[in-house]
């Protein structure tokens, strides 16, 4: 087998990620990756022996571009708060295909136990990541309860990802943002 060409293995998985978001699961074959990519035919196959292949590296990727969001936003003073609400706003908005396709993944893994596998895996490091950050910024959240704040923020990205681009406001988000952080109570 040639070489990769780390340019192309990630014009192929960009390409993976823009038909997920627009034609779905189904919608994603090696022929439309590589027609997506103005790649010739054969390459995706060179990349990925099969759509299970591709899947997995376009979930990689995803994951790949948002710690590589994140470790940037984390340099940033900011509050919590004020983090997740820019990271949603910027998911639901700017990013909006990328978080689309992660959510056709997530359903299709439902099906797909090897998927399903690669998932658990990225969002277990997705924890670790999270949990550094957290010490990064001194943030003092157990790490216990990172999985259920990613759970909350997953909830309204998905929330924010499906509604109408209309629909979505800072203000939306930041309320979003405040009840993963504090709660729907404040405490008196």
């Amino acid at each position: 087998m040639p070489p990769t060409n780390p340019a192309r293995r990630q014009a192929l998985t960009d390409a993976a990620i823009e038909l997920l978001a627009s034609s779905g699961v189904h919608g994603l074959t090696h022929r439309a990756v590589e027609k997506a990519a103005d790649l010739p035919p054969g390459t995706a196959s060179n990349y990925f022996r099969t759509r299970e292949a591709l899947l997995m590296a376009a979930a990689e990727r995803i994951a790949e571009l948002h710690h590589a969001d994140t470790d940037r936003a984390v340099k940033q003073p900011a509050t919590l708060v004020d983090l997740l609400t820019e990271s949603l706003l910027t998911a639901a908005t700017t990013l909006r295909s990328r978080y689309l396709a992660i959510f056709e993944l997530q359903l299709e893994a439902a099906r797909r136990p090897a998927l399903a596998s690669a998932l658990a895996g990225l969002q277990d490091t997705a924890s670790l990541v999270t949990a550094g950050h957290h010490e990064e910024l001194g943030l003092d959240i157990p790490r216990e309860k990172i999985p259920a704040m990613i759970a909350l923020y997953g909830g309204a990205l998905f929330t924010l990802v499906s509604a109408p681009p209309e629909h979505i406001s800072r203000d939306i988000v930041q309320n979003m943002a405040e009840v993963i952080v504090y709660g729907c109570v404040q405490p008196a």
